[in-house]
C-alpha cells in the first residue's frame, strides 16, 4: 500500500468531538520530542501534515488525517508531558485517556520510542497501562538514523526483553527514521494487513 492523499481533517479537545467513526484509526503517541510528527510526515510523504517543532509539547489535541480517504492517522499528544502546569498535564492525560479507551474504531495504538535510549521507565509504564485498558498497541523505535544501526536494534531488544518479564505476548515492532524512511514500508504494509481484518470482520457481521 502507498499513500494517495493525505489530509488533515480536524483537531479535537475530546473524542466526542472527533469525526465520525466510520472508517479504521491507527493512533500514534510518544514521550515528548521522541519524533512523532516527523514520523507521521514521512509515512505520509507529506512534510507539511503534521507539525513538527524542536520545542516539545507541540501537539496538543487529538489531530486527525485522512488517508487515501480510507483511514485516518491519528496524531495524540506526547504522554511524557513538555513542561505545563498540573492543571494543563490533567486536561492532556484525559483527553488521551478518553480518546484511547473510548474510540470504537481505534484499530491500534503505535507507541513511539526513542532507539537512541535504554528502555525507559515512562515507556514501559504507558505500555502497561494500554495492557491494563486491553487497547492493542505496537512499538515503533524512531530516530534510528542518530545512532548507529547496531545500538538502535541493541536497544530495541533491550525494550523488548524488559517487556518479556511482564508480557506474554509481544506485539509486533518496527524500527524507523524519518531521515532515511526506514520502517516507512513495513508499517504502511501492516496498516493494510489490519485494514483489511477490518473490512473481512465488517462483511462477516454484515451477512450474519
Amino acid at each position: 500500500m502507498d499513500v494517495v492523499t493525505a489530509k488533515y481533517v480536524i483537531s479535537s479537545p475530546s473524542v466526542d468531538l472527533c469525526p465520525k467513526p466510520d472508517k479504521p484509526e491507527y493512533a500514534f503517541i510518544g514521550r515528548s520530542n521522541v519524533g512523532k510528527s516527523s514520523l507521521i510526515n514521512m509515512i505520509t510523504k507529506n512534510s507539511s501534515l503534521a507539525k513538527t517543532s524542536n520545542t516539545p509539547g507541540k501537539t496538543q489535541l487529538i489531530n486527525h488525517f485522512l488517508i487515501n480517504n480510507e483511514f485516518y492517522i491519528v496524531d495524540l499528544p506526547g504522554y511524557g508531558f513538555a513542561k505545563v502546569s498540573q492543571n494543563t498535564r490533567a486536561v492532556w492525560e484525559k483527553m488521551i485517556e478518553g480518546y484511547i479507551k473510548e474510540r470504537k474504531s481505534l484499530v491500534t495504538v503505535f507507541v513511539l520510542i526513542d532507539s537512541r535510549h535504554e528502555p525507559q521507565k515512562l515507556d514501559l509504564e504507558f505500555l502497561r497501562k494500554l495492557g491494563d485498558w486491553g487497547v492493542a498497541f505496537n512499538m515503533v523505535f524512531t530516530k534510528a538514523d542518530k545512532s548507529t544501526q547496531r545500538e538502535a536494534a541493541k536497544h530495541a531488544r533491550q525494550f523488548i526483553e524488559a517487556m518479556k518479564l511482564e508480557w506474554e505476548f509481544i506485539p509486533r515492532s518496527f524500527i524507523t527514521s524519518a531521515v532515511k524512511f526506514h520502517g516507512r514500508k513495513e508499517i504502511l504494509g501492516y496498516i493494510k494487513e489490519l485494514n483489511d481484518q477490518v473490512a473481512e470482520a465488517g462483511s462477516q457481521i454484515a451477512d450474519s
